[in-house]
């Protein structure tokens, strides 16, 4: 079946209203961080902008809540310790030039940005840093010692507002990443908004559809148990809808990146979250 089809068909009695605009407060260690605002003034279809936790259910939901609970923080526990890991030719670990991860607070807040030219996002950072500093091999862009990293690092921004220059040398990756969004591509010939705007809260197999916002990657996704970046989600749903994905790291998938950011302004930093 067609999958556009199906996901008409599989709306129910369920509107998005009642799955997006419900009473949820996301507290996590006294803090309240926002998963509801005015959409950024460049979206056009629609005025309020939701994290993906408004969509999960209770007991997912409950997961983020509680830094104990949340099974994301056994591999933040696991970047703790590669932190301290000496690796590499200079003898260094990531904690002989900074001395806190601390000191990124605010860092997730501003990725992907623009620096010499190039649009780079946090794993870019990581192994700049690596290779550059440390004399050591690059990490694979979404395996398991990068998206530790990547989580940890992401943390120290938890509850503050998404908020990346688009503007500038920015525009024209920014432009690069909605014409992206907007572009029907694969078998079943759908761009990311026939999902996560024009059908967001819409049941599909056991799960509702988000606006596909990205303030909480890496994510820990309870169907496959480990943290997921970003990158690895766009190439899971390029699959999904039978196309052909782009190089995870590449410029295509760091420019949607950053168009996906964009549409998440003002959102709180949740990483690292739980989905299904």
């Amino acid at each position: 079946m067609n999958l556009k089809l199906w996901i008409s068909l599989a709306v129910g009695s369920l509107s998005t209203a009642a799955i997006a605009q419900d009473s949820n407060e996301l507290v996590i260690d006294g803090e309240t961080l926002v998963t509801e605002t005015a959409a950024p003034a460049h979206l056009e279809d629609f005025d309020t902008i939701y994290s993906g936790w408004r969509f999960r259910s209770r007991e997912t939901q409950a997961l983020e809540t509680d830094d104990f609970d949340n099974p994301a923080f056994v591999f933040v526990d696991q970047g703790l310790d590669l932190w301290e890991e000496v690796d590499g030719s200079a003898g260094k670990a990531c904690a002989s030039c900074h001395e806190d991860v601390e000191d990124f607070a605010g860092l997730r807040t501003q990725l992907p940005r623009v620096q010499d030219g190039e649009l780079v996002a946090m794993e870019d950072l990581v192994n700049g840093c690596r290779t550059e500093r440390m004399g050591a091999e690059p990490w694979k862009w979404s395996g398991g010692n990068m998206t530790a990293m990547t989580a940890l690092i992401g943390l120290q921004s938890r509850g503050m507002p998404v908020g990346v220059k688009i503007d500038g040398e920015a525009a024209p990756f920014w432009e690069k990443g909605k014409e992206l969004y907007y572009t029907r591509v694969g078998q079943l010939d759908m761009a990311c908004s026939n999902c996560h705007e024009n059908n967001y809260g819409v049941m599909i197999r056991a799960d509702h559809l988000s606006q596909g916002q990205i303030n909480g990657f890496p994510t820990y996704r309870l169907k496959n148990a480990k943290l997921n970046s970003i990158h690895a989600r766009f190439k899971g749903c390029m699959k999904n809808i039978r196309a052909e994905p782009f190089k995870e790291g590449g410029d295509e998938f760091k420019a949607l990146e950053l168009y996906l950011a964009s549409r998440g302004q003002g959102l709180s930093v949740e990483t690292p979250s739980v989905r299904n």
